[in-house]
C-alpha cells in the first residue's frame, strides 16, 4: 500500500507497446499510478498485448495530460532519469540511493513521481530542470540506454524492495526434516551391501572402506527426502547386481566335475 503515492510518468513516449510493457512492470512492483506527458500516437489497443490482461486497469486508469508540470503537480518529489551526464546533470544517484529519498517522502504521505523521457532522446535539460533528483542507472560500458520498461523495472524494484515490511523470502515447499540417527545408519547398511553387490567394496574389511563414504556424508545435512531417493538407489544398484549374477550363472551352466570321485 506504500507504494499507491508513487507515479511513473511518461514523458513523450514514442510507442504505445512500450507503454504496455511498463504497465506490465508496475504491476509486477505493485505501482499503478500512470502519467503519460503529451504521448505520440498514444493507442491503447497498441499497448494492452503487452500489458496483458492483468495490468489493462493500469493503462485504462493512465492520466495523459499535456505537460510536465501537470503530471507532477501535487508531488513531493520528482526524480527524473538521464543516461547522460555534465553540464546540469551533476550530482546522479543510483537507483539504489534514490529509492530511499522516494520512500521517505512515500512515509510522509506525499506523492512521488519517476519521470521517464522520450525512447529515442531521454529528457532534455528544460525537463531534468522540474526534477529535483536525478537518477543513472549504471551499464556495461557502451550501452548508451536501456529499454523503457526495463529502466522502469529497475527503479520499481528498488523502491518495492524498501517498502516490503520484512526481508523477500521465495516460497517454496516445506523444508524437509533431517534424517534421524536410525535413517543415516539404516543408508549406510544399504550403501555397503549394494557397493559390496559391484564390487566396489570388497567381502574383506567393508567397515573400514564405509568409512570415507560415512565422512562425506557428515559435511551436510542428509534431509528426509534425500534419504528416500539414496535407498530407492541402493534398492536399484542390488536389483541390478543380482539380475547380472543371475545372468552369468547361466551363460556358464553348471559346473562338472571329471575327477571320478
Amino acid at each position: 500500500m506504500l507504494l499507491e503515492n508513487l507515479r511513473v510518468v511518461l514523458f513523450r513516449p514514442k510507442y504505445a507497446e512500450n507503454v504496455g510493457s511498463v504497465a506490465r512492470a508496475m504491476l509486477n512492483m505493485g505501482v499503478e499510478r500512470l502519467f503519460l506527458v503529451d504521448p505520440v500516437g498514444y493507442e491503447m489497443d497498441r499497448a494492452l498485448p503487452l500489458a496483458t490482461v492483468h495490468a489493462r486497469h493500469i493503462l485504462e486508469n493512465a492520466q495523459i495530460v499535456s505537460t510536465l508540470g501537470e503530471a507532477l503537480s501535487g508531488t513531493g518529489l520528482a526524480v527524473g532519469t538521464t543516461a547522460r551526464t555534465g553540464g546540469w546533470r551533476k550530482g546522479l544517484l543510483t537507483p539504489a540511493k534514490v529509492a530511499p529519498e522516494i520512500l521517505s517522502r512515500l512515509h510522509e504521505g506525499l506523492d512521488a513521481a519517476i519521470v521517464f523521457g522520450p525512447e529515442d532522446r531521454g529528457l532534455t535539460n528544460e525537463e531534468t530542470s522540474l526534477c529535483d533528483q536525478l537518477v543513472m542507472i549504471p551499464a556495461s560500458p557502451g550501452c548508451t540506454s536501456l529499454n523503457l520498461s526495463q529502466a522502469v523495472l529497475i527503479l520499481l524494484y528498488e523502491c518495492y524492495q524498501l517498502a516490503l515490511t520484512k526481508p523477500f523470502e521465495p516460497k517454496g515447499p516445506p523444508t524437509e526434516r533431517d534424517a534421524s540417527f536410525e535413517e543415516r545408519q539404516a543408508l549406510f547398511s544399504s550403501m555397503q551391501e549394494a557397493l559390496t553387490a559391484i564390487d566396489f567394496l570388497k567381502d574383506q574389511n567393508t567397515e573400514y572402506w564405509m568409512l570415507p563414504v560415512r565422512r562425506f556424508f557428515a559435511r551436510f545435512r542428509l534431509r528426509r527426502n534425500e534419504f528416500n531417493l539414496l535407498m530407492g538407489i541402493c534398492r536399484q544398484v542390488r536389483g541390478v547386481a543380482a539380475r547380472a549374477n543371475a545372468a552369468e550363472g547361466k551363460e556358464r551352466g553348471p559346473s562338472i566335475d571329471f575327477s571320478g570321485k
